[in-house]
C-alpha cells in the first residue's frame, strides 16, 4: 500500500512540473536510446552475417592448393579419399575446379563467366535447387558428358524470354566447346564470394578431361558431419596438411571459424560503443540528483508536516527514493522505445532484418533502476534527516 502511494505521489510530482520533468528525463532517454540502438544494430549485423555464413554452409571447410609443382603431386582427386580416412567427422569431400570463360548462344555473348567443374553431390551439399530441368548425374560425370547447369541470370542473358533447358551453349577457352543445358538453378543470393546466378556448372570429369585438362584440384569442399564441430575438424585438417605438405602450400577457409571471429569482433565493438554511450546515463543520473535536491528544498514544509504527524525517517526516504526511481525508469522506458525505433529505421535503410538484443532491454532497464537508486539515495537521505521543527522553520 505504501509503495503504491509513493508511486502515485511521484507521478503527481512529475506531472506538476512537466518541463522540469522532461529535462530531467532527457539525459536518461538519450543514454538509454543510444545503448539500445547500438546493441540492436550490433545484434542485427551479427544475425545478418550469420545468415550469410549459413547460406555458404557452416558445416563446410574449403581447402585451396596454391598451385605449385608440389601441390600437383599432393592435391589430386585421390587426396579426397585419404583425407576422409585420416580425419574423423568428415561426411564427404567434393573436389572442384573453376576458371573464367566466354559463353555464347547464337548472337548473345557473355564474357568473364565463372565455369566450375563439380561432382553431382555438389548441388545437394550446397542446398542448391533447380528452377527448370534437373541436375546432371554421377553417370554424366563418369561418362564425361558435355552437359551443364547454368544460373538464372545467365539464362536471362543468353535466352531472354525462353527456357535454356534442352538448348546448347558454346563455352570458349582455347576453343569452343558445345554443352547441353540440362538445368537452370533457382535464384540464390551470393555468399562469401560465391555467385551462383551467373555461373556454369559442368561435371568434374568433363571439365578436367574435355574442357580444360588438369590433374590438380582447385578447391576441396569438405562437408562435416552434423554431430561434429566444423571448427575442430578444420583445425585437424590444418594439422594434417601441415604434416604432409607444409603451411605454405595451401589455404584453408571455414565459414564457421570466420563466423566465430566476426561474432567476437562485433560483440566487442558493440560493447565498446555501448560503454561510451552509457556515459550519458551517468550525466542523466547527475541531472536526476540535481532535480531531486531541488525537490527536497521545495518540499521542506511538506516533509516537516509529515514528520510532525509521525512519519518515520525511512518513510520520508522511501518517498523520495521511489520518486527518483520512477523518474529514472520513465526515462529508461522512453529511451528503450526511441532506441528501438532508431535501430528499426537504420536496419530498414540498410536492408537488414531487425533483431532485438535481449541484453539491450535488460541493460537499459537495469541501468535506469540502478541510476535512480544511486543518484536518488543522497537527496532521499537528506530529506529523511530533516528535523520537523527545522523543516517547518525553513518553510
Amino acid at each position: 500500500m505504501m509503495l503504491g502511494e509513493n508511486i502515485h505521489m511521484a507521478i503527481s510530482s512529475m506531472l506538476g512540473n512537466k518541463l522540469r520533468t522532461f529535462l530531467s528525463l532527457l539525459g536518461i532517454m538519450i543514454g538509454v536510446a543510444s545503448v539500445v540502438a547500438i546493441l540492436n544494430l550490433g545484434q542485427s549485423v551479427t544475425e545478418s552475417m550469420t545468415e550469410s555464413f549459413e547460406v555458404g554452409g557452416l558445416d563446410t571447410v574449403n581447402i585451396m592448393p596454391r598451385g605449385s609443382a608440389r601441390e600437383t603431386q599432393i592435391f589430386t582427386e585421390e587426396f579426397a579419399y585419404s583425407l576422409m580416412r585420416e580425419i574423423d567427422g568428415i561426411r564427404e569431400v567434393l573436389p572442384t575446379v573453376s576458371s573464367v570463360a566466354n559463353v555464347r548462344n547464337r548472337q548473345e555473348v557473355e564474357s568473364g563467366v565463372s565455369v566450375q567443374g563439380v561432382t553431382s553431390g555438389y548441388f545437394a551439399s550446397n542446398s542448391l535447387e533447380v528452377e527448370d530441368g534437373s541436375f546432371f548425374t554421377a553417370v554424366d560425370n563418369i561418362n564425361r558428358r558435355q552437359v551443364c547447369v547454368i544460373g538464372k541470370d545467365l539464362e536471362e542473358v543468353l535466352f531472354p524470354g525462353e527456357s535454356a533447358v534442352g538448348k546448347y551453349i558454346s563455352v570458349f577457352r582455347n576453343q569452343a566447346k558445345s554443352f547441353l543445358v540440362v538445368g537452370v538453378l533457382a535464384e540464390r543470393d551470393s555468399s562469401l564470394g560465391a555467385s551462383y546466378n551467373e555461373s556454369i556448372f559442368m561435371p568434374y570429369n568433363t571439365y578436367v578431361q574435355r574442357f580444360r585438362r588438369t590433374n590438380q584440384v582447385g578447391t576441396y569442399v569438405v562437408k562435416v558431419d552434423a554431430e561434429h564441430d566444423s571448427t575442430v575438424v578444420a583445425d585437424q585438417i590444418e594439422d594434417y596438411l601441415n604434416a604432409i605438405a607444409g603451411s605454405d602450400y595451401y589455404r584453408i577457409f571455414s565459414p564457421a571459424t570466420i563466423r566465430e571471429m566476426a561474432d567476437s569482433v562485433m560483440g566487442t565493438f558493440s560493447a565498446f560503443l555501448a560503454a561510451i554511450a552509457a556515459i550519458s546515463l551517468v550525466v542523466g543520473g547527475i541531472g536526476i540528483m540535481n532535480i531531486m535536491l531541488v525537490s527536497v528544498v521545495e518540499r521542506t514544509g511538506e516533509i516537516g508536516i509529515r514528520k510532525a504527524l509521525g512519519a518515520a525517517p525511512r518513510m520520508i526516504r522511501a518517498q523520495f527514493l521511489v520518486e527518483s526511481v520512477t523518474l529514472s525508469l520513465s526515462g529508461g522506458l522512453l529511451g528503450l522505445i526511441i532506441g528501438t525505433l532508431l535501430s528499426l529505421l537504420a536496419v530498414s535503410l540498410a536492408g537488414w532484418t531487425l533483431y532485438i538484443s535481449p541484453g539491450a532491454v535488460v541493460i537499459s532497464l537495469g541501468f535506469s533502476l540502478a541510476i535512480g537508486v544511486f543518484f536518488g539515495w543522497y537527496p532521499a537521505a537528506k530529506a529523511a534527516r530533516l528535523q520537523p521543527m527545522e523543516a517547518l522553520a525553513r518553510d
